[in-house]
């Protein structure tokens, strides 16, 4: 994907290299942590995104109590704009300004709503959230309470070595499926995936996985319009897809422990994430990633 090197974005807040103590209340975000630090230990950093990755963004965050530490929220300096805090940057602008141009919103049975710019938030190894306390091992995520992306870019590296999907845009893709659960947010989405049952929400048919798969779908919406307005390079779409796979849940679940667990996926698999994209990118139209009325994902 084509970019303007040193490109900042108002849109980006940078905490990288600011230390932060964590902690605090009840609720999902806690456990999932535990989780994530068990499964470290045995297995290693793909056995933490196998439990932690994108939780947040299912809807499934309570406000905690005293977990905010303080933070200097501010934009990235000059001298800290390297290559790719500025191609995030741009790719976030590019994403929401697509979203901006087709405001107002609507989805099967949702909106219309006017498009809200979110904030992306770079961080190091932790940082506190309108969400809980989020880790770095859960991988890129969104807060709905907060209408903030969050990511550390040290994801970007795992992504390209652990998991074999190198490419700028591969990195992109991650920013415009997060802004994908940001468009959901503003449609109430998110609540009404936050107010389902845990038995709603599980299994490879549950909202859990619809969600995943319709910001999926939603990125490749936007995949299409860059490439209709000639910003991408041969091979983007397909470095997209790849990383789409990449994080499906049968091949971590794989990776990790050997076996398949359908019953406890939340993002889906590899190959719905890579047709949910594909069909996004295809229709160029959010009425098609109606995932919450298919009756085969």
């Amino acid at each position: 994907m084509r970019f303007e090197k040193g490109y900042r974005s108002d849109d980006v807040i940078d905490r990288r290299g600011q230390r932060s103590s964590g902690g605090g209340g009840g609720g999902g975000g806690p456990l999932l942590g535990l989780i994530g630090v068990l499964l470290r230990s045995r297995f290693g950093w793909i056995g933490v995104i196998l439990s932690l990755v994108l939780y947040v963004m299912v809807g499934r965050c309570e406000q905690q109590g005293a977990y905010m530490a303080e933070q200097r929220d501010a934009p990235v300096a000059p001298e800290k704009a390297d290559d790719l805090s500025s191609f995030v940057a741009y790719a976030l602008d590019d994403v929401q300004n697509s979203w901006q141009a087709r405001s107002p919103i609507a989805l099967s049975g949702m909106g219309p709503a006017d498009y809200r710019r979110a904030k992306l938030v770079l961080f190091t190894d932790a940082t506190p959230t309108g969400c809980g306390y989020g880790d770095a091992a859960s991988g890129p995520f969104y807060c709905p309470r907060d209408e903030r992306v969050y990511i550390d870019l040290g994801f970007y590296r795992e992504l390209r070595d652990r998991l074999g999907a190198p490419g700028d845009f591969a990195q992109a893709y991650v920013i415009a499926h997060e802004v994908g659960h940001h468009v959901q947010n503003l449609l109430g989405l998110s609540d009404k995936v936050h107010a389902a049952s845990p038995r709603q929400l599980q299994g490879p048919g549950g909202l859990s996985v619809r969600l995943e798969l319709q910001a999926d779908c939603l990125a490749g919406v936007w995949a299409r319009d860059a490439e209709l307005r000639g910003k991408l390079d041969p091979g983007d779409i397909e470095e997209a897809m790849t990383a789409a796979a990449a994080i499906g849940d049968d091949r971590l679940q794989k990776m990790a422990r050997g076996t398949v667990q359908p019953e406890s996926f939340s993002h889906g698999s590899s190959a719905q994430r890579v047709k949910w994209f594909r069909r996004g990118h295809d229709t160029h139209d959010p009425a098609s990633c109606d995932t919450f009325n298919a009756t085969t994902l």
